[in-house]
């Protein structure tokens, strides 16, 4: 960008309209690092050396299915000849056969007793919330989630990192303690899959990292957005704007808002909607990732793709 300036002066919002497979982006709606006002900036060169060397590959594979970025993807095969759509692939694991137990594969150190609590609570009854493994915030902008959390009168699974706080000690207020007690579980890290699978849990309050994104897709669950960096408010406009399933929280997180948005997720006719269409991808993923579907069809043709490049 120009300079520092137009991050607050409404140079954002200018839209952006020729980018092959996507309509009406506005320029805070891309990744990050495309933001930047420092062509210097270590993610800026890293994307730009990547995106060059996209040009020298003969196959790109894609953690999607073919239905949801369906225009992208069209817009991508003439350049990229050679496209495999192959997610999302957890549920293309789990058709694997004699798969005999499930498996995690998160590096973090996961709280099943979420599990039992969640156990106890009616259906879509209960918001999750987790700013994924590197998201970090200041305790001013948590203690805003908290509060919008606790009054909205809904129970919550909140996912707090030890390094979530940047900079400072996390000490919640007597009186917003007391009401986490009441209403929240509050865990370091848990079996995110199983959790957005649960009956219980009706709305996902994160940050957009794309495995959360399609994870809360494959569990029909809708979203309540906070994006921060890198891809997350390209794939916060995709929720919100094209997929339907989701809200965004503004950057300047306040209580109010949070409470209000919250409200709405879990028991607005607009949260109503979401929940549907949620639901409706959820099947859709479904068949996509079944024996004959698009994604599953994707993984075989990638194999013999691989196959033939060995015997050339």
């Amino acid at each position: 960008m120009p300079d520092e300036s137009c991050l607050t002066n409404g140079y954002l919002d200018t839209i952006i309209d020729w980018i092959p497979g996507l309509e009406a982006f506005r320029l805070k709606d891309l990744p990050g690092y495309v933001r930047t006002i420092d062509p210097n900036e270590v993610d800026y060169k890293f994307n730009i050396e990547s995106i060059k060397a996209t040009r020298k590959v003969s196959t790109i594979i894609i953690h999607t299915f073919e239905e949801l970025e369906s225009t992208v993807i069209k817009a991508l095969k003439p350049m990229f000849p050679h496209i495999y759509t192959i997610g999302p692939l957890q549920l293309l694991l789990n058709h694997i056969q004699n798969q005999q137990e499930s498996k995690s594969y998160s590096l973090w150190k996961e709280d099943a007793e979420c599990l039992n609590w969640l156990q106890s609570k009616e259906p879509n009854s209960v918001v999750y919330v987790n700013f994924g493994s590197l998201i970090v915030m200041s305790s001013q902008k948590l203690l805003e989630f908290g509060w919008g959390l606790a009054n909205s009168n809904y129970y919550f699974l909140w996912i707090i990192r030890p390094n979530l706080v940047v900079g400072e000690s996390l000490v919640f207020p007597p009186e917003l303690k007391e009401m986490i007690d009441k209403k929240g579980f509050i865990a370091s890290w848990c079996p995110q899959e199983e959790v957005l699978n649960h009956p219980s849990v009706g709305g996902f309050l994160t940050h957009c990292g794309w495995g959360s994104t399609i994870e809360s897709l494959s569990a029909g669950v809708p979203m309540l957005c906070w994006p921060y960096i890198w891809d997350q408010p390209t794939n916060c406009r995709q929720i919100c704007k094209e997929w339907k399933v989701g809200m965004e929280i503004g950057d300047n997180v306040k209580r109010d808002e949070v409470e209000k948005l919250i409200q709405e997720l879990m028991g607005g006719d607009k949260g109503k909607q979401m929940r549907s269409k949620a639901i409706e991808w959820k099947k859709k993923i479904e068949i996509a990732t079944a024996p004959n579907g698009s994604s599953s069809l994707n993984v075989e043709k990638l194999v013999n793709h691989i196959h033939m490049l060995k015997l050339a």
